[in-house]
């Protein structure tokens, strides 16, 4: 109490200060603070809303998702390194920052740290003369960008992780990081911790306790004294300044407090959600990569992240109270993709044009209460175009009203509404309705809002909008309310081909037509007209195919999906389970698991029809929310007559927990009409096995 009071002492005399005549005559009556407030450094943080990740390693050159740590530093050779394109390219994106991989979890360095000899100065590239984490502060600076550091707590290379002696080695490497490179606004610490590795040659598995071994809060005060305005990111050990959110894909909750617990578990509903009632302010960051993956693979130059894929993105992330850090993975040469700049470019564009015309601004505002009718308090604060003023009610209020007069009919399709999150997060549900014919009509009903909150809705004209408050934790206090019109972007159609062998293309809007082609050419509305399923043989098919609304003469980007030989006649020979047939129907959004009394290993065996030759086999898990079974380390046999079996490829799915995407596994070629996939562990550590779809990769 002695804390919130001596924070109210604060925050009336700013307001004397701003507002000297009110204060002469009593009028001003400040909001006191409610549960725990963002510091000064998690609010410039919030504020960014949206920067970079970039991913480099030595793995980027094995064409593998995790080093193992025994990578040969002579591989690493970006002989076209160039961190101010990196930088350019982030900038006119309209990012405000950029986040460095200094040290992924093989340990490899991209600064020539003194306590390893694994890193850049061991390798070809500038005869080992060179410093990555140093371009990239030098380009953020030419581009006006902050810096951020991401240093893996796991080092799969250090032959001394595990041990005690490592905390020194991982905190000498923090103050290399943290000292000689300017202003650092983040340091990011994976979640991934122990396992197996190369470990200075041992070669084996070890685990530690995360929550234990790092001593976080030691570490913690290091890295504040040395960066004083720097946040925290951790997925372990103590809470930090900053949370995960529970996925990698893109998207946090609906309802999404600031909120944690500073003790204690974590569900994985509170990291998506947070806890309304939380002791501690640990705002959500949505990090997500442009493409499937976070390191760069050849494989994945076609499955960038198209602009409608992004923009919802944004609306799931910005758009719900977090703050969004998109992924670059580097390519080999040391450059960002050009497919990946488009993509990043165009999508920058297109909230660009979103957001250019806000029909609200300085919109008269009527509301139901202002705070002591006081005039610095008043409805038309939502309207000012300063964040910094907000409206706000009486103490006793927590549900109220305010209307927003256009003066005319105005369209509109998009809402976005901010809290003044400085003095805490209290919104617990709103409503915002327009007048149609004389009547209010209900857009739209929700929870939180936080920092900002857009809603989306299909097109509404009016000519007043009223935003209610249902409830909330404390007396309202709105920032900024803004309204925008923003042009239709047609999402490609989603491609599949069934078990059948059949090709079948669904819009995502039912109003759209279908055009595609099957001979690897761009389609348009010229081309083909989707009809009805189309029938193929059990041959490899490239399918490319647009959306297209005859209203608007509008297309959508062409989606292109390559598949190999058909199912038609493949048998599932392991169960009797009809339902286990869901894995073979070509559709992401079903599944099958395996009985809970199943004991690990558990084999899938099918049979392909007849011989076929492979060159490799893929995996899908369950993509449902935090879904079970989901298979870590597996391993894949052949053969010919369903008796005699033959290993060929065994391993890891590395961050298949976090980021549930196809995992591809290839081999040298080899004939074989049965396969048998060996499920040996999962993410939970039990019995359950779950897939979402198995195929192979044929030559």
């Amino acid at each position: 109490m002695k804390y919130r009071m001596n924070k109210r002492k604060i925050i009336t005399a700013l307001s004397i200060l701003l507002f000297p005549a009110l204060a002469v005559s009593g009028q001003v009556n400040t909001p006191s603070p409610v549960g725990p407030i963002p510091s000064a450094n998690q609010l410039r943080w919030q504020q960014m809303e949206y920067y970079a990740f970039v991913h480099f390693s030595v793995n980027t050159y094995t064409d593998m998702s995790w080093g193992f740590g025994n990578e040969d530093p002579n591989i690493f050779n970006p002989t076209q390194l160039d961190c101010m394109q990196w930088a350019r390219i982030c900038k006119e994106a309209g990012m405000k920052g950029i986040i460095i991989t200094a040290k992924h979890h093989s340990g490899f360095c991209l600064w020539p740290s003194k306590y390893t000899e694994y890193s850049v100065k061991n390798c070809p590239w500038k005869n080992g003369k060179g410093d990555i984490v140093r371009e990239m502060s030098d380009a953020c600076k030419a581009y006006g960008l902050k810096l951020g550091i991401y240093l893996s707590p796991w080092d799969r290379n250090s032959a001394d992780y595990g041990k005690p002696e490592y905390i020194t080695y991982f905190r000498n490497q923090l103050k290399e990081l943290l000292t000689n490179y300017g202003d650092i606004f983040e340091i990011w610490f994976d979640g991934a911790n122990g396992g197996s590795g190369y470990y200075g040659g041992a070669n084996e598995t070890r685990k530690i306790d995360a929550k234990t071994y790092y001593d976080w809060s030691n570490t913690y005060k290091m890295i504040r004294e040395l960066q004083p305005n720097i946040v925290i990111w951790n997925d372990g050990g103590d809470r930090a300044d900053v949370r995960w959110v529970g996925t990698e894909a893109g998207y946090i909750g609906e309802t999404n407090w600031s909120l944690l617990n500073k003790t204690g578990d974590v569900r994985e509903d509170m990291l998506r959600h947070g806890v309304e009632n939380g002791n501690a302010w640990v705002p959500g960051e949505v990090n997500t990569s442009i493409r499937p993956e976070w390191f760069y693979h050849p494989k994945e130059d076609g499955k960038v992240k198209t602009m409608p894929q992004l923009m919802d993105i944004y609306y799931n992330s910005v758009g719900r109270n977090a703050t969004l850090l998109m992924n670059f993975p580097i390519m080999p040469n040391g450059l960002i993709n050009e497919k990946d700049e488009k993509a990043a470019l165009d999508f920058a564009h297109a909230v660009k044009e979103a957001f250019a015309i806000n029909l609200a601004k300085n919109a008269p505002a009527k509301a139901t209460n202002v705070r002591g009718k006081n005039a610095i308090y008043s409805a038309s604060k939502v309207t000012d175009d300063n964040k910094n003023t907000y409206w706000a009610t009486d103490d006793s209020i927590k549900s109220a009203s305010l209307t927003i007069d256009f003066g005319k009919a105005v369209s509109f399709n998009r809402f976005l509404v901010q809290e003044y999150i400085a003095l805490g997060q209290r919104i617990k549900s709103f409503t915002i309705e327009a007048l149609v014919n004389g009547e209010w009509a209900l857009i739209d009903k929700q929870t939180t809002i936080g920092y900002k909150r857009i809603l989306r809705f299909p097109t509404v004209t009016t000519t007043k909008l009223r935003f209610t408050v249902t409830d909330a934790k404390a007396c309202p206090l709105i920032s900024n309310i803004e309204v925008y019109k923003a042009s239709q972007i047609l999402t490609p159609p989603i491609v599949v081909r069934k078990q059948s062998g059949n090709i079948q293309i669904t819009p995502a809007d039912p109003e759209s037509e279908i055009f595609f082609t099957l001979d690897g050419s761009t389609p348009t509305k010229k081309s083909n007209k989707y009809k009805e399923e189309i029938q193929t043989g059990d041959g490899k098919v490239e399918v490319n195919a647009i959306a297209y609304n005859p209203a608007t003469n509008k297309s959508s980007i062409a989606i292109n999906e390559k598949f190999d030989i058909s199912k038609r006649s493949w048998k599932i020979l392991s169960s009797e389970d009809s339902n286990a047939y869901n894995i073979l129907d070509g559709l992401e959004s079903t599944s099958w698991h395996e009985k809970s009394d199943t004991k690990m290993p558990v084999d899938l065996v099918i049979d392909l029809g007849k011989t076929e030759k492979l060159t490799g086999f893929r995996y899908l898990p369950d993509q449902n929310w935090w879904a079970n079974g989901i298979v870590t380390h597996y391993e894949f046999y052949i053969s010919e007559d369903n008796m005699q079996w033959q290993l060929i490829n065994a391993g890891e799915f590395p961050n298949i927990k976090n980021n549930p995407l196809w995992q591809t596994k290839n081999f040298n070629p080899v004939n074989a009409r049965y396969i048998k996939f060996r499920s040996l562990g999962n993410t939970q550590n039990d019995n359950a096995v779950g897939y979402a779809e198995v195929e192979v990769v044929t030559e």
